[in-house]
């Protein structure tokens, strides 16, 4: 197995105890599988993330039954915002503070590129941050 690999499974192991834990606390068995779903189409290639284009790339052979599922969970989600919250807290500050305290915490997301009339600056954006890395 290559670095490249074991890099990739690392990665997969934590998306995948992240998401076991927002399904536990999501409240119902139920919703466990479709909020996997949901995240894991929020996190596919293309560039719509609404519910339908999400389906069609999750389960291209079925994507009504899909579709329905995936809005079911959003629309009618039922689980405490709250404890998601918290769950996602939990998990991300356990991470961050594994190498020690916590000094500063800025969430910074001009370098993601943008649609729309935001598109010039945040292209601005990604090619600094590209000059500045390289």
């Amino acid at each position: 197995m290559s670095a490249k690999t074991g890099a990739l499974g690392a990665r997969q192991q934590r998306l995948t105890s992240y998401l076991d834990r927002l399904a536990e606390t999501s409240g119902h068995a139920d919703r466990a599988v479709p909020l996997k779903l949901y995240c894991t189409g929020l996190l596919l290639p293309g560039e719509r993330k609404s519910v339908e284009p999400m389906a069609a790339r999750l389960a291209p052979d079925n994507v009504r039954r899909m579709h329905q599922s995936l809005h079911h969970v959003v629309a009618e989600g039922g689980w405490s915002d709250e404890a998601l919250l918290g769950c996602t807290r939990n998990y991300t500050l356990a991470a961050m503070t594994k190498s020690g305290p916590v000094v500063a915490w800025i969430v910074d997301d001009t370098g993601l590129p943008k649609k729309g009339n935001s598109f010039r600056r945040s292209s601005a954006a990604v090619l600094r941050t590209d000059r500045q890395a390289g």
